[in-house]
Formats: C-alpha cells, sequence, structure tokens
C-alpha cells in the first residue's frame, strides 16, 4: 500500500478572525510528490470540531460571501447550548454539519483536477483557535 496511499498533515495558523483558507497550492505540492503523475484521489481532511473544507471560487468575494452567510447562519450570540470559549462558539461546533470536514478531489495525471474557478479551502469561524492541521492524503 506504500505505493499507493500517501498522506502528510500541514499546518495552518488561521488568525484571530473568521477566515477561508486556500489550500489549493498546498495541494498541488503534496501530489507532485505523492501521485508522481498518477491518476487516484485526493482527501482533505480537518481533524477539529469547529472547522470545515469546501471547493469555492477565492478572489472575486466568494470566500466573503460564504462567511456572510456563516454569519447569517450562524451568529455569534449567546443562543448556543455550547457556551465555552468567546461569546457564541457554539455555532462553530455547528459549522461542521454545513461544512463537512473532508473532502475527496479527483487527481488525473498526477495533477488536482478543479475547474477553472475553484479552489480548496479551509473554512475557519472560530476565533479561540488559530492553529489548525490539515491532512492530505493521496490514494492512487
Amino acid at each position: 500500500m506504500a505505493d499507493t496511499f500517501s498522506t502528510e498533515v500541514i499546518d495552518v495558523d488561521t488568525g484571530s478572525t473568521e477566515t477561508v483558507h486556500d489550500l489549493t497550492a498546498a495541494c498541488t505540492a503534496f501530489l507532485r510528490a505523492a501521485a508522481r503523475g498518477r491518476d487516484g484521489l485526493l482527501n482533505v481532511f480537518v481533524p477539529h470540531a469547529t472547522a470545515g473544507i469546501a471547493v469555492i471560487e477565492t478572489g472575486a468575494g466568494s470566500d466573503d460571501d460564504l462567511l456572510a452567510v456563516l454569519r447569517d447562519l450562524l451568529p455569534a450570540d449567546d443562543r448556543w447550548q455550547h457556551r465555552h470559549g468567546s461569546r457564541g462558539h457554539g455555532r462553530d461546533h455547528v459549522l461542521p454539519a454545513l461544512v463537512p470536514p473532508h473532502a475527496t478531489l479527483p487527481v488525473i495525471g498526477g495533477r488536482l483536477e478543479l475547474g477553472t474557478w475553484q479552489s480548496v479551502v479551509l473554512v475557519d469561524t472560530n476565533r479561540d483557535n488559530h492553529h489548525r492541521n490539515v491532512r492530505l492524503s493521496f490514494l492512487g
């Protein structure tokens, strides 16, 4: 299985504000070494209870729009049963139900097959945890 499966954990500092962090370059760099021109699947997984992985357009406002929608759907107020951390932190624990903690994407000829405007992103609304790990795994 060593020839067909490779995995690596990357560290991401998301800062103290809600963020959409682009992982596409890190995925591309990982696949260069792991896929070595082969077809397969890339799984991107964030092992945190308060973050998710999405495939969206970035840089044209969609990332800000996503955060705005999440603020509307999951307000940072006192309605949440889960109450540790900063005000409204309970909403961060609901986020992975809307933005799952993983994505599995096709790799063709060692390259990530995304649409023209698509990027792989880490979505993090948790202002209490600035350090995230993201596991990249190639199966091919």
